[in-house]
């Protein structure tokens, strides 16, 4: 195992998602590139711009990486249409054949949130909706993953240490070739 980069945290599951440009996007456009992942929503008030500016950071610190891809999964996917996400992923200046931005059935988003990359993902109820105006609940990490599809570390956007550890990792993975 590559040093100070744990083992693994399980596999990603295969998955089937709509890129915003309107292309199915599944596991084995993925495979064989280090990618990392976060779920979003383009009209959340907490986290997700945080971490799609963190996102932005990345594409472009790490823009001559071949192997490198951005995935960023909407847990809204009825008012963000492809073409909701396409005009979000524009004011990140998301480079689209890098960073995709994905939708599809909401309960396969959930499923995938919850059950592959272990990651919360649930609806607020509107009467427990918060004064920010939150309507949805999920994790504010950044997940890398291998070549393999192999979940190698969860990264808290919102910390500014565990972003400079994203980096080490990703640099780690990307020189190692695993």
């Amino acid at each position: 195992p590559l040093e100070g980069l744990s083992k693994t945290f399980g596999k990603v599951p295969d998955f089937s998602l709509i890129e915003r440009g309107g292309r199915r996007v599944s596991l084995s456009d993925l495979k064989g590139r280090i990618w990392i992942v976060n779920f979003i929503y383009t009209n959340c008030p907490d986290t997700c711009p945080i971490q799609s500016a963190q996102m932005k950071e990345v594409q472009a610190e790490f823009m001559d990486e071949k192997d490198l891809r951005l995935v960023s999964i909407t847990v809204d996917p009825k008012p963000d249409t492809t073409k909701v996400l396409t005009e979000y992923a524009t004011r990140f200046g998301a480079d689209p054949a890098r960073w995709f931005f994905l939708t599809g059935e909401k309960d396969t988003i959930y499923r995938l949130a919850q059950e592959g990359f272990r990651l919360g993902a649930a609806d607020i109820p509107h009467e427990k909706r918060p004064p920010s105006g939150a309507t949805h609940t999920h994790s504010p990490r950044l997940v890398l993953v291998d070549r393999k599809a192999q979940i190698r570390g969860y990264y808290i956007s919102t910390d500014g240490e565990a972003m400079v550890r994203l980096r080490r990792d990703l640099k780690k993975l990307l020189r190692s070739g695993e």
